[in-house]
């Protein structure tokens, strides 16, 4: 039997919430009543109602309904979605002309017909649900939108190591398992991650996609789960959160590694519930994601040091990925610079043809510590900079990575070390304590701590 969802009544006559309660349990997933119309804005946001039967006339007057218009107006003023239907006893055509132009959905007379009040009410929730459909789907276009959704980037390569990892993604084309890539910053694994998706059973749904590397902790939680209207401060309006904007479709969590333990509790709970709760909220929403993950961190020796919990990391490496270093590579990285120079060529409107002999030589030589991404920026910056048909070594400037030598004693104190390299990462990050957790490889709460312990 189809369920009307949540129903809020409110009335002053308790025969008729008596007589509304008995009639509509069988069909609603709830009701709560209401004798006056104050509780109104207590019962929408702890019950949230899915329709309200609304009495028009309580006790300042017996036929006028303005305490049933002035209490429409404060319920759409809480929810410009509300599903609104009137009742009252003293029914006539211009009140209800007036009540449908005030923002009422519909308008019942009393006493009611059992079969025309049950149709009005399974009318009522098929419009809230086509108007929650609707607001989701306006989510996903902001969320989409914002995301740079659209941005396909090309995958090339051609060295074994890529294309032991094109055989996995090709295995995995069917399949809708939860996936956790794993590789250094800049290797391209939100590239890999898009082409996951394009290869799925969800492709043309949404591909949502949250770097936690980039969010402050305090807003994880409404960035997932989203928030209702009123929880905090900022919160002017309703918001889905990512998980919910996804539902049907994949959710990209790129450096799950800086995800705290807390937060790590409650994903775990949304993935092993298939539900979500908004701040502010008590209502459960049902979700249907594929997760693909990603971090450049050490997930196992953060499991090993309490920083990462092995049953979520059990939830979500159903299948892993390893995108291996531009380093080993091998001539993947001509195929890449040329690839680059042909973008940047084009853009900056230079007719440049190749790398001479020698330059070529210089990139294969370089470990490219920053992977892909320090290549095209690379390439970029040499395409700007550059003149003539061919770029040479002197338009390539790498720094220098070959460490100072210590003496024996300074080498062994590891604690120096440990604070020299973080005293150092902070310099070259300019402060930026998630950049600084990259150079030294580890997460940004694990940044904290050291810092913390070395009184930095």
């Amino acid at each position: 039997m189809e369920q009307l969802g949540k129903i809020l009544i409110v009335d002053d006559n308790e025969d008729v919430l008596f007589a509304l309660n008995l009639l509509l349990e069988p069909y609603a997933e709830k009701i709560k009543v209401a004798v006056t119309p104050d509780r109104i804005e207590h019962f929408m946001t702890t019950f949230q109602p899915d329709i309200i039967l609304l009495d028009m006339n309580f006790s300042r007057d017996a036929i006028s309904g303005q305490e049933g218009f002035e209490s429409l107006e404060q319920i759409l003023h809480i929810d410009p979605q509300a599903v609104v239907i009137f009742m009252t006893a003293y029914a006539d055509t211009d009140k209800a002309v007036r009540a449908i132009k005030a923002g009422a959905t519909d308008f019942i007379p009393k006493p009611w017909e059992k079969e025309k009040l049950l149709a009005t009410l399974f009318s009522g929730i098929k419009l809230r649900r086509s108007r929650c459909e609707v607001n989701l789907l306006k989510e996903q276009v902001e969320v989409l939108s914002g995301a740079g959704s659209g941005a396909e980037e090309s995958i090339i390569g051609e060295s074994a190591a890529m294309q032991d990892v094109f055989s996995t993604v090709e295995k995995l084309r069917d399949t809708d398992a939860n996936i956790l890539i794993l590789g250094e910053n800049g290797t391209g694994k939100d590239v890999i991650a898009r082409l996951l998706y394009r290869s799925s059973p969800r492709y043309g749904r949404p591909f949502v996609t949250i770097d936690l590397g980039s969010i402050p902790e305090q807003l994880f939680e409404s960035e997932l789960f989203g928030y209702e209207k009123g929880a905090f401060t900022d919160a002017r309006k309703s918001k889905a959160g990512r998980m919910e904007v996804a539902t049907g479709g994949t959710l990209f969590l790129d450096e799950i590694g800086n995800l705290s333990l807390p937060m790590q509790a409650k994903l775990l709970t949304a993935i092993e519930k298939r539900q979500i709760s908004r701040l502010g909220s008590t209502q459960a929403v049902s979700i249907d994601v594929r997760l693909i993950c990603a971090t450049n961190a050490d997930i196992r020796r953060l499991v090993e040091e309490g920083e990462f919990r092995q049953d979520l990391l059990y939830r979500i490496n159903t299948i892993e990925l390893h995108i291996p270093p531009l380093r080993e590579r091998g001539n993947d990285i001509l195929l890449l610079a040329d690839y680059f120079l042909q973008r940047y060529a084009r853009k900056y409107q230079k007719e440049m043809r190749g790398l001479t002999r020698e330059a070529k030589a210089k990139l294969l030589k370089y470990a490219w510590p920053g992977n892909v991404r320090e290549l095209q920026h690379t390439m970029e910056r040499a395409v700007i900079l550059g003149d003539g048909s061919l770029l040479r070594p002197d338009n390539f400037i790498f720094q220098a990575s070959t460490p100072r030598l210590k003496k024996e004693e300074e080498v062994l104190n590891l604690e120096l070390l440990e604070r020299q390299a973080v005293e150092k990462a902070m310099r070259l990050s300019e402060g930026n304590m998630t950049r600084a957790a990259e150079y030294l490889g580890i997460t940004r709460f694990a940044l904290y701590r050291k810092i913390e312990k070395l009184g930095l």
